[in-house]
């Protein structure tokens, strides 16, 4: 998706961050050029607030989206993912593995999951971040109850997995 994107915004950086951070937090532009959260209306100012740029970006960015039918069809369909349990894991209960692996290594959430599987444990969330917006995307599994910490050494087993935490 990334290189339909990138050739678009590569002479301005600020509209590429404001794209990227669109991406990133699932907002999508509207027919009418707005940028929304589901069905909530975002503001420019609080966009422009959140990827650390002028307001003016926001407006441009939308103008090149509105402008060109394939970024349109891109960021028109864009929806959030939901709420990711990682921060407050501990406090309900849950367990939480994050997995740091290479990326593009085919196969580490399936076998992450059989592992966690095979301990009889259910597993509640899954987000993996995307290589082409993180520097270093992790897997994050949030499970029904904390996997032990002995489980590490399977974990990284995993070929292409670099790094593993368990809490």
């Amino acid at each position: 998706m990334w290189d339909r994107v990138k050739h678009k915004f590569e002479k301005f950086p600020a509209r590429m961050g404001v794209a990227r951070k669109i991406v990133e937090l699932g907002l999508r532009v509207g027919e009418n050029g707005k940028i929304y959260c589901g069905d909530v209306e975002i503001t420019d100012v609080a966009l422009a607030r959140g990827a650390d740029v002028d307001r003016r970006s926001i407006r441009a960015t939308v103008e090149v989206i509105m402008d060109d039918p394939e970024l349109a069809a891109i960021f028109s369909n864009i929806f959030p993912a939901g709420a990711l349990l990682k921060n407050v894991a501990n406090d309900l209960g849950f367990g939480v593995v994050e997995v740091e692996a290479h990326a593009g290594a085919p196969g580490i959430l399936a076998k992450a999951t059989q592992l966690i599987s095979q301990e009889g444990i259910s597993i509640r969330q899954a987000h993996a971040g995307d290589p082409e917006l993180e520097e270093n995307p992790k897997l994050t599994i949030i499970t029904e109850k904390p996997v032990k910490g002995d489980m590490i050494q399977k974990f990284l087993a995993i070929q292409g997995v670099k790094r593993v935490s368990i809490y």
